[in-house]
């Protein structure tokens, strides 16, 4: 890398910033770039500069969104008394794409890692405890996924909520065996979670 071109390296340094892209794939994308006829170029360039400028936090649901509110917590069709949780923007668009909850969002920014320094001042409790606090809310969705990090961010919620809101119900996405897999498969922490939230029939 150290042979390449000032600018070039420069792009690819920066490239190589962003996860998942090692040196190689940086390279490959930066000289992609340089292809690029130069009205390509510029528009790209400028795209990511308004990525920064047009996109702001929802004042409600801490999602990415042109404007505040965002349109879902803007939409007078969604249920306000059913608050899903979300470590992140991307895992809110999983949810949105299923097109069967009708509730509203908050996402977290994370998920508590105390190893890696994420405690809960640095993730969206004070905006979860003033949505709690509005009297709306009647149930919270935990919607985090299945790592350890989930779990200790799960346990989190539920005792704040418990401790301060009692008369809010914690509720969380149904793990375990996926359709179409069988049991002698399944590793031993999904077996696990599949016996503790088993469902009647």
């Amino acid at each position: 890398m150290d042979k390449l071109p000032g600018p070039l390296k420069d792009v690819v340094e920066r490239l190589t910033r962003l996860p998942g892209i090692g040196p190689k794939s940086a390279l490959r994308i930066g000289l992609h770039l340089l292809k690029l006829p130069q009205d390509s170029a510029q528009d790209f360039g400028r795209s990511i500069i308004e990525l920064r400028e047009k996109l702001c936090l929802c004042e409600e649901c801490a999602s990415l969104a042109e404007s505040s509110p965002c349109p879902l917590c803007a939409d007078p069709a969604r249920h306000r008394d059913q608050l899903c949780l979300v470590a992140d923007w991307d895992s809110l668009l999983s949810m949105e794409e299923m097109g069967l909850f009708r509730g509203r969002y908050l996402v977290l920014g994370g998920l508590l890692s105390p190893l890696d320094g994420v405690g809960p001042g640095s993730l969206e409790f004070g905006r979860l405890r003033r949505r709690l606090a509005g009297g709306e809310v009647s149930e919270v969705i935990l919607a985090l996924g299945a790592t350890l990090e989930s779990e200790t961010t799960a346990s989190y919620v539920k005792n704040m909520v418990e401790a301060d809101f009692p008369q809010v119900a914690v509720s969380r996405l149904a793990q375990g065996i996926p359709m179409g897999a069988e049991v002698k498969y399944m590793d031993r922490e999904t077996l696990r979670q599949s016996l503790l939230y088993r469902q009647k029939v």
